[in-house]
Formats: C-alpha cells, structure tokens, sequence
C-alpha cells in the first residue's frame, strides 16, 4: 500500500511539472501550440514553411515535431516525413525522420511504462487503448507491422500499448526500428519528388498500396486465429 501511494506520488509529481512548465513558460507554451496547429492542417506545404522558418534549426524543429506528434497520438507522422524529404532530400529527411520516430516511439513506451494506463488513457482515448489491447496481445508484431506500414494512422497507440505490456524495451525498440525503416525510407523517397498535380495521386495511390497490404494481413491474422481455435477444440 505505501509503495503504492509513493508510486503515484511521482506519477502525479511528473505530470504536475511537465504541465507546470507548459503553463507557465510562454515560449514553450507558445512553441507547443503553433506545433500543434500546424500538425492539425494535415498540409505539407504548411509544415516545410514552418520548418524552414527555423533556419539552422530547423532540423532540430522537425525533431520536436515528430516527437510531439507521437506524443499527442491522433496527430500525422507522414506530414512530417514527406516535409522532411522535401527540405532535407529524400535520404537524409529519412534519416531525420527515422531517429526521431524511433525516438517519438520509446518516449510513448516510457510514458506508459512509468505513467500507466490513465495517464495514458488521457493522451490517447480509452476507446482506443480497448480496442487494440486484445490484438496487441495475441498479435504484436503483426500490430507493429499494420501499423508502419500506415503511415497514414499513428502508430503512437501501438507504442503506448506495448508500454503498458510486459514486453522488454529492447524487444519492442528492435521491433518498431526494422519494422518503420522500409516504409520510412520509400515514403521519404516519394516525398522528395512530390510536386503539384502529383502529390495528389501518389497520396492516393499510396493509400490503397497500404489497404491492400491491411486487408492482405487481417486475413492472414483472421485465418490464424480461426486455425488456433479448431486447433483448441479439439
């Protein structure tokens, strides 16, 4: 019970001086938001002119945004990946945006490692942690897998679910690294050649690449688990 209680003691004095230091800092504050409005625009365009306005910081700017988007789930990691490519070119905006998912996905991990699941709950949504607990754990690596090769949905979720699992960090950061490189690499590498008219079709030709490849792995998991159940009965 007294470990309990000094557990979330800390808890709750974590919490108290990350929103303390948002509230009360007004250029974290104000950076924080203008982050946030320009991640809610889902524009690429919006996103590059906010990057580059950094100057020589810049990259460090795309850093915190990735990281703040893995943070705040519901928000698009592709927006930041195709602008990356487009300033930075396509192998170095992959790089770019590789390190600082990887480093967006262990933060997600930590927070719920240390935090728990209200915490997490809060960043994310219940119904969200709910319905992809059950598959997080009969399927993880396939929920890794959907997840990085979507880079259309956040991934975030996986990352704070697999924090709140028994899984070790070494499994789950090997897991994510491997699992995001291909898609991080070819979606850098469209991204640096995506002008106009073009940007449109390629989105929508790398959507339904990425359904194909979700309906392809749901049956394939679906059939799985309806082998492990005849299995079980008898």
């Amino acid at each position: 019970m007294k470990k309990d209680r000094k557990s979330m003691v800390k808890k709750l004095s974590i919490v108290a001086i990350v929103v303390g230091i948002y509230l009360l800092i007004p250029p974290v504050k104000n950076t924080v938001n203008s982050m946030i409005a320009v991640l809610s625009k889902f524009n690429v365009d919006a996103a590059k002119e906010y990057i580059l306005s950094f100057g020589i910081w810049a990259p460090v700017i795309s850093f915190l945004l990735m990281m703040l988007q893995s943070i705040a789930a519901p928000l698009p990691a592709f927006i930041i990946t195709f602008a990356n490519a487009g300033l930075f070119g396509w192998w170095q905006g992959a790089i770019l945006s590789w390190t600082s998912s990887m480093a967006g996905a262990v933060l997600c991990f930590y927070i719920a490692k240390f935090l728990g699941r209200d915490v997490v709950e809060k960043l994310t949504s219940k119904f969200a942690l709910e319905s992809i607990d059950n598959f997080f754990e009969r399927y993880g690596k396939f929920a890794i897998l959907i997840a990085r090769l979507l880079p259309f949905i956040s991934f975030d979720v996986v990352s704070y679910a697999a924090g709140l699992t028994s899984m070790g960090f070494w499994s789950f950061f090997w897991a994510t690294g491997i699992g995001q490189l291909p898609a991080t690499i070819v979606y850098s590498y469209v991204g640096g050649m995506l002008v106009g008219g073009t940007k449109k079709l390629v989105f929508g030709l790398l959507i339904l690449f990425a359904l194909t490849i979700l309906i392809y792995l749901i049956k394939r998991i679906w059939s799985e688990k309806n082998n492990k159940e005849a299995l079980n009965k008898n």
